[in-house]
């Protein structure tokens, strides 16, 4: 058994994957055979990932916050405190704060080959600005 105490460092997000500002504080990186990852990630307005993939699919529960996730040729949709999002394995996307409020998630992914994540292009304002689908 492991415990990992409270009061890891915080680490400002890769640039490369992130716009904006975004913090993330660790939460599991299980060793093998496990292959659970989970972070906690907070988004300051208007921040976001890039579009990226995970090869055995994600979940996201949202601590706090107003967000929006979106898919390839698709509207974004808003996601909000107390929500869970199951992206499946493959499925190109990214998620973010919205434009005016911070957004916290728990993001949950498994590891295949050594990487939880395949990390595509930055998000256009375009795409992340398109207005979002009523839900």
């Amino acid at each position: 058994m492991e415990i990992h105490r409270a009061g890891r460092p915080t680490r400002p997000a890769p640039t490369e994957w992130f716009t904006g500002t975004v913090w993330q504080d660790p939460i599991l990186d299980a060793p093998a055979p496990a292959r659970l990852r989970a972070l906690s990630v907070t988004f300051a307005p208007g921040a976001r990932t890039a579009w990226h993939t995970h090869p055995l699919g994600q979940t996201l529960y949202v601590v706090s916050g107003v967000g929006r996730i979106g898919l390839r040729d698709a509207a974004p949709r808003v996601i909000r405190a107390g929500d869970t999002v199951w992206i499946p394995p493959g499925e190109e996307h990214w998620h973010g704060a919205a434009p005016d409020t911070m957004m916290c998630h728990i993001a949950m992914q498994e590891a295949e080959g050594g990487g939880a994540a395949h990390w595509l292009e930055q998000v256009s304002d375009a795409d992340y600005t398109r207005a979002p689908d009523a839900d």
